[in-house]
């Protein structure tokens, strides 16, 4: 593979050949904070982006256990306790013991998480749009294809 510009005048000025500007993980980290800066601004209430996944997802799903929520969200086990317990607080979320196995609980929305999903649905289209925005439809099209097999 070939050394980037920069990475070639780093070796000329015998300096490390890794230039952190062409790091993956740094560039994904700055549109992430981007993206971050756009969702907090343009939510519309005081959800962070991981509650926002699971309502959203228990908005598709339906009711599931909160390990299965945990896999739909790309949330360990501790981190999806901590999420539904701060929404189950605030009253957009339930647990339910599961019919079919009574070890079980089910997580699912109220009817405020339900009426709350619904609402911010339109917001949370107009944050991603924005996030995109640089990008022509081409090439939004594109980097989607690229991150999910990056997944």
């Amino acid at each position: 593979m070939a050394r980037s510009v920069t990475a070639k005048k780093s070796l000329k000025q015998g300096k490390s050949p890794y230039v952190l500007d062409e790091q993956v993980g740094f560039i994904l980290r700055q549109v992430w904070q981007r993206h971050s800066s756009i969702f907090s601004r343009d939510i519309g209430t005081n959800l962070t982006p991981t509650q926002w996944a699971a309502l959203s997802r228990l908005a598709e799903t339906g009711p599931c256990s909160q390990n299965q929520l945990g896999r739909l969200t790309a949330m360990d086990v501790a981190t999806i306790k901590g999420v539904i317990d701060r929404l189950t607080a605030r009253g957009l979320t339930e647990t339910s013991q599961d019919p079919e196995d009574g070890r079980r609980l089910l997580v699912s929305l109220t009817r405020a998480g339900q009426q709350l999903s619904e609402k911010l649905a339109p917001n949370a289209i107009a944050i991603t749009r924005e996030t995109l925005a640089p990008l022509d439809a081409k090439e939004r099209e594109l980097l989607m294809a690229l991150l999910n097999k990056l997944r």
